[in-house]
């Protein structure tokens, strides 16, 4: 067997360093029975069947590099090039998916979505449904809405216990907490409210595509918003829970002296005070007083849990 060192050229980039074949030049006849074989080679120190001098590398072995590199166009800078990618357009086990769009027989399909240009969707083989069977369970948002004071954040810590306690993975987007990190920058008027609750409805569509039962928790005072974050879900997968409490009673409560600072005219723009408030009006969980009284925060985490278990959500 005749084999001809392969010589390779090796680059650094910032941390990141490659390896590339300046030469494609080698004589490699098949073996008759059809098996991969190996060669020895002079004696030279070894590391993961390459042997290094200088800039060059050597191989150690000799079985076949099948140089199947499907040529593309890719964009970089604004700016056409061609780029080889390896595995699609042969016969290796890649799932097909992963080579989408790539296989030098199509042209990925550009978009333009808001103000973004020219982006491609790439379609991954592991999707959601394959999640949900790992998790053994079916990814939903829960959008729990009402007056600050209503008890939405309290009913989404219990129903996190609740679901966790039962071996469900969940996470709970809280609109206070959110305003902690990622929405930091936007502040209560209403375009910056509006683009709160986009953001969040986006955030919580990825946790649901997850597999992960999200677990949002903010006034969201208006439908349209509300609407639109239904919008971005398959059917049945945004499960919005009203928290039917009067104003009256969660003023009486002001957990965080919001109302009064209202009152007071400190605050402009409060929910319920001097900004309305457009109560649902098809929420599949609507939560009212017993009584005058509420029922047990478990006690309604209960009752969102048993919704989704008759709804089949808590198994894949």
């Amino acid at each position: 067997m005749i084999v001809r060192s392969l010589r390779f050229k090796m680059t650094t980039i910032g941390k990141c360093s490659s390896i590339y074949r300046t030469s494609p030049e080698f004589d490699l006849p098949e073996p008759s029975s059809g098996k991969l074989g190996f060669q020895k080679l002079p004696a030279c120190n070894k590391s993961f069947g390459f042997s290094i001098f200088g800039t060059e590398v050597k191989t150690s072995f000799v079985a076949p590099l099948r140089a199947i590199e499907a040529s593309t166009t890719a964009h970089v800078n604004g700016k056409a090039e061609n780029v080889h990618r390896t595995g699609c357009d042969s016969n290796d086990d890649m799932p097909i998916n992963d080579c989408h769009g790539f296989s030098g027989n199509s042209i990925p399909q550009m978009s333009t979505i808001g103000n973004s240009t020219n982006i491609v969707w790439h379609k991954c083989s592991v999707e959601k449904c394959d999640r949900e069977e790992l998790l053994q369970q079916r990814g939903c948002v829960i959008w729990i809405t009402g007056l600050s004071g209503s008890g939405k954040s309290t009913l989404a810590c219990a129903l996190g216990r609740g679901l966790h306690a039962r071996g469900k993975l969940t996470y709970i987007l809280d609109g206070d907490n959110v305003r902690h990190g990622l929405n930091r920058d936007l502040s209560f008027r209403a375009e910056d409210r509006a683009e709160n609750i986009r953001r969040i409805g986006e955030v919580a569509k990825l946790f649901a595509d997850a597999g992960i039962i999200c677990i949002a928790s903010l006034i969201s005072p208006y439908r349209k918003e509300r609407d639109a974050c239904r919008a971005l879900l398959a059917e049945g997968d945004f499960i919005e829970v009203f928290m039917d409490v009067p104003l009256h009673v969660c003023e009486a409560r002001d957990p965080k002296g919001l109302y009064k600072l209202a009152r007071a005219g400190k605050i402009k723009g409060f929910t319920g005070i001097d900004d309305p408030y457009e109560p649902p009006l098809k929420s599949e969980i609507v939560l009212h007083q017993n009584r005058g009284l509420f029922d047990s925060p478990n006690d309604l985490a209960d009752t969102v849990i048993s919704y989704l278990d008759e709804k089949g959500y808590l198994k894949a």
